[in-house]
């Protein structure tokens, strides 16, 4: 991933479903982009040139995964420098001097939710994009978060269809799709390059760059979708995880602060499968294999910590809520 973190937090002088009519296996009209969920209409661009950014743009089958590799990347002394501008600026305290964790417990959150096609790739059924809602729901509800689909579109785009983070083509993707705030969630379906199953922007990202906030993951990572052992909803949980301020649950390995979380155990690397016992970090406990932010297959993946809970509680309030 592009570090935008850094470079938005360390700038700054403070001490980043309707359904759609006929049957979406069948291929859309040329970047059409089609739009029920909501009265204002989502406008797409024509159609961009076959190849953007060395990515050769022809039907494309689904991307074999052979093991969870996620976009949202940052090295431990970046985001330590972050940190220490985040605990800051962090509300610990709401308006009325209340403590968040009690008095501001998850949150309503609309969703857009963009399928992107090349022809008849990449296509998503509406009860796909309703499971993948409620898989979202299912992991964050215990801790007070509601996701609602606020609109379904789908755009046919050869060049959005494989985006690479940072390139032209997500660019124009987003600047086109993107709706809502800082508190809306935008979810990007298509078929993610090199392997990956999604990447995501920070909130603290939100200040610069507006437009690129949201999370892009890999269409066939859905429930019901072919990238078993990867197709139970959990790509988009982990990578809105990351949208909600959460690091991996290996970030910074077994020295530091890791995660910056208290209740996750370190970790020396990430996780693959269901290694229950696994314990890389002995003196810290059990590795997090059951975390939503380590990489297991999706069958393991089950729970948040309540200091995860707290963390999104409180960057919440900071960078997205009312923004």
């Amino acid at each position: 991933m592009n570090l935008r973190l850094a470079t938005a937090l360390l700038s700054l002088t403070v001490v980043g479903c309707a359904p759609v009519d006929g049957d979406p296996s069948q291929p859309l009209p040329d970047s059409a982009s089609s739009d029920l969920g909501s009265s204002a209409p989502a406008s797409t661009e024509a159609s961009l040139a076959d190849s953007v950014d060395g990515v050769a743009n022809q039907a494309v089958d689904d991307t074999v995964i052979y093991e969870r590799d996620c976009g949202t990347y940052i090295r431990q002394d970046e985001v330590d420098a972050v940190e220490a501008i985040n605990q800051q600026l962090l509300q610990t305290e709401d308006p009325e001097g209340q403590d968040l964790e009690t008095s501001f417990v998850g949150g309503v959150i609309n969703v857009y939710f963009h399928s992107i096609q090349n022809g008849t790739a990449g296509a998503i059924s509406d009860a796909q994009v309703r499971s993948q809602i409620a898989a979202l729901n299912t992991a964050y509800g215990p801790g007070g978060w509601t996701f609602v689909l606020a609109a379904t579109d789908r755009t046919n785009n050869s060049s959005w269809y494989r985006a690479g983070d940072g390139t032209t083509a997500e660019r124009s993707m987003k600047s086109t799709l993107r709706r809502g705030t800082a508190d809306d969630l935008n979810l990007y379906a298509i078929n993610c390059p090199n392997s990956l199953l999604g990447w995501s922007t920070f909130p603290w990202d939100y200040r610069t760059d507006p437009v690129d906030d949201g999370v892009v993951f890999l269409y066939s990572s859905v429930p019901g979708g072919s990238a078993a052992p990867y197709n139970l909803g959990q790509t988009a949980v982990h990578e809105v995880g990351h949208w909600l301020g959460l690091y991996h649950t290996f970030q910074g390995g077994c020295y530091g602060s890791g995660d910056y979380v208290n209740d996750t155990p370190a970790e020396a690397s990430a996780a693959y499968g269901c290694p229950t016992n696994r314990n890389t970090c002995s003196s810290t406990g059990k590795d997090p294999v059951w975390n939503y932010m380590d990489y297991s297959d999706d069958s393991c993946m089950i729970t948040f910590t309540t200091g995860q809970g707290n963390r999104m509680d409180s960057i919440w309030a900071t960078y997205r809520y009312g923004k």
